[in-house]
């Protein structure tokens, strides 16, 4: 039986309603009307002679049938996806809309000038970046590729390559230590002023070396508590403490002299940075060719050098 495409539509509309749970959300996604998704729905639904969701004031579900039928969309389109990905790698010219989610300062910093290069190399594709220290969910929002820092959820639904392992060190100011000292241990930083990271009251520990060379966990007793990494180097180059920072938000501070490293031993790699996308959706040469520029960009050993 042939399709119309009209019935494709609807397909469309399904899955998206399915996946977002409201009709809002699935119109935004489709950048069309609430209304227009409901038509589509409705009429797919008549088409089938069965119905499809459980509406309520609150909620929207899939019935039993609506869920098998779901299952059988969602494979259907992920092969289509996958023919037009092959189409797309023979022609090996990213093209489309890219949405990529990256974190706030290490995105603006580390990631967006890669995306830009890249954006300048393929101007048939158009890449749409978000900034974000909360961790979204790519599915539910309709991102492509997000960069993550830290732990990954253990999700079925996502791939991921590492891009990235950061590294730390123990930095302050030398107006700081001229007044204050420099401490000769993790220990010693007990008698010190402290700039910690950290939100909803909780200071984050940092991954330290210590002296007899083991690595743990230290957590500061910070008099300065700052919820995001840039003001945390803004507080450290005015003299107000001793702070833990990534080599790459503290690189150019610590080769113009303006903060010094403290304990220089206990440069430590503490976070590990992913490349992450939903698994149902087959690696387009627009991702790869983003994985790919990130990974090549980190390998860098030069990059971030403190």
């Amino acid at each position: 039986m042939a399709l119309e495409p009209a019935s494709l539509q609807g397909i469309l509309a399904f899955v998206q309603v399915v996946e977002a749970g409201s009709f809002t959300d699935a119109g935004r996604r489709l950048h069309v009307t609430k209304s227009a998704v409901g038509k589509s729905i409705a009429q797919l639904e008549q088409r089938l002679g069965v119905r499809l969701l459980n509406r309520t004031t609150r909620s929207l579900s899939p019935t039993s049938e609506g869920l098998g039928y779901y299952e059988a969309c969602v494979r259907a389109l992920s092969e289509i996806e996958a023919a037009q990905s092959l189409l797309a790698a023979r022609r090996l010219v990213p093209s489309g809309r890219l949405r990529v989610d990256v974190p706030l300062a290490f995105g603006r910093r580390c990631v967006a000038p890669v995306l830009f290069e890249i954006s300048k190399r393929f101007p048939d594709l158009t890449i749409e970046i978000s900034f974000n220290d909360r961790r979204v969910d790519l599915i539910e929002e309709g991102i492509d590729l997000a960069v993550r820092m830290g732990d990954l959820d253990d999700s079925l639904s996502l791939a991921a390559r590492r891009i990235y392992a950061q590294r730390s060190a123990i930095c302050a100011a030398p107006s700081y230590l001229e007044k204050h000292g420099r401490p000769r241990s993790v220990d010693d930083l007990a008698n010190h002023g402290v700039i910690g990271y950290g939100r909803d009251g909780v200071v984050r520990p940092w991954t330290v070396k210590h002296a007899d060379g083991h690595v743990g966990k230290f957590v500061p007793r910070a008099r300065l508590v700052l919820g995001h990494g840039e003001p945390m180097l803004d507080a450290d180059l005015a003299g107000c403490g001793i702070v833990f920072l990534p080599t790459w938000l503290a690189a150019d501070s610590l080769k113009s002299g303006e903060l010094e490293t403290v304990l220089s031993d206990c440069l430590v790699e503490d976070i590990v940075v992913h490349a992450v996308w939903p698994v149902t959706r087959s690696l387009t040469p627009k991702v790869r060719v983003v994985v790919d520029a990130l990974i090549e960009h980190f390998s860098s050993p030069t990059w971030d050098a403190a």
